[in-house]
């Protein structure tokens, strides 16, 4: 197991090392001048030029990634461009509001696939088995936006049942209000989350129920629910784990569109206004973070895996 971890290490750097680069090219690759958006539009050309010699942009590519990633490593990710505060205190304050966001969207959708996942493998070709497949195809097909939007018109709107704009209550100083609060947002990703879940879990429990030791735990005489549950379903649970792993994983990203809908304080709606606001810092700063979550989550997910799974060890290595 040590080694295997080891070698995972050795892939996680490099990988991350070029995620620095794209991320850090985002300056470069978004239209018009990060000199210009310190210096705002009515600056002057003289007044520009001086915040690029200031910034450092005057200088060759390198050397300007260089001093970027040495800023990085030590844990500066600089000023935000519009507000003039350090970009790593704006995330922190978003951060947990996210966490919780992901947390609950990710718990729901598992609670919805895992069910709906296994009634659909059990009996593939009944009524109910038709009925999840629909839901996953709509699941899947519906945007993200207009699911939120659905949900705000009928919940909030109509009902009045949920309050929208969604704010973010630490779970821990009022759940009640928290939980309502978190209702909307999390049933609009856990819908999504919901349909991939069930999907995986469905084909994976089906093919484990047709394995060999399957066959062999049914002659022996065991009961049908100790077979699927302890048999089949256990080994179902493993590349489900890293499915459900990977989503929560780009939700730190792919909140974004959901966050906006419900006006949610979290790192999705933050991203959303520094890009409009062409904050480039912030942009660079939220996005690395949204990366190195991703590729840290993935890389628990995969120990985790190779852990449940000591056959992973040996294809990997």
């Amino acid at each position: 197991m040590t080694g295997y971890v080891l070698r995972r290490l050795a892939q996680f750097i490099p990988v991350l090392f070029l995620a620095s680069i794209a991320v850090w090219a985002i300056i470069y690759a978004a239209p018009g001048s990060p000199a210009l958006a310190y210096a705002g539009e009515n600056a002057t050309d003289e007044q520009v030029a001086a915040i690029s010699r200031q910034m450092g942009l005057d200088q060759p590519i390198y050397v300007q990634y260089l001093r970027w990633l040495g800023h990085l490593l030590a844990g500066d990710l600089g000023h935000s461009a519009i507000s003039g505060l350090p970009v790593g205190g704006l995330l922190l304050d978003r951060i947990p509001a996210t966490i919780w966001l992901g947390f609950a969207a990710v718990l729901l959708g598992t609670l919805i696939g895992l069910p709906l996942g296994a009634a659909q493998a059990l009996r593939p070709r009944s009524a109910t088995a038709r009925i999840v497949g629909l839901y996953q195809s709509i699941g899947l097909a519906l945007p993200t936006f207009w699911v939120g939007l659905l949900l705000a018109l009928g919940l909030s709107v109509s009902l009045h049942l949920l309050p929208i704009p969604a704010q973010y209550i630490p779970p821990w100083s009022a759940p009640g209000m928290s939980l309502r609060h978190i209702a909307m947002p999390a049933l609009t990703i856990a819908i999504l989350v919901g349909a991939i879940v069930s999907r995986f879990f469905a084909t994976a429990l089906g093919e484990s129920l047709q394995a060999d030791f399957i066959r062999l735990a049914r002659s022996k005489g065991a009961p049908e629910r100790s077979v699927v549950v302890r048999h089949g379903a256990r080994n179902a649970l493993l590349p489900t784990v890293t499915v459900i792993g990977l989503q929560l994983g780009s939700l730190f990203g792919g909140a974004v569109v959901t966050e906006v809908v419900f006006n949610y304080p979290g790192m999705g709606r933050l991203l959303f206004n520094a890009v409009v606001a062409r904050d480039y810092p912030l942009v660079q700063g939220a996005v690395m973070f949204i990366v190195v979550v991703f590729l840290v989550l993935n890389l628990l997910v995969d120990l985790l895996y190779a852990r449940l799974d000591p056959r992973v060890r040996v294809e990997r290595g």
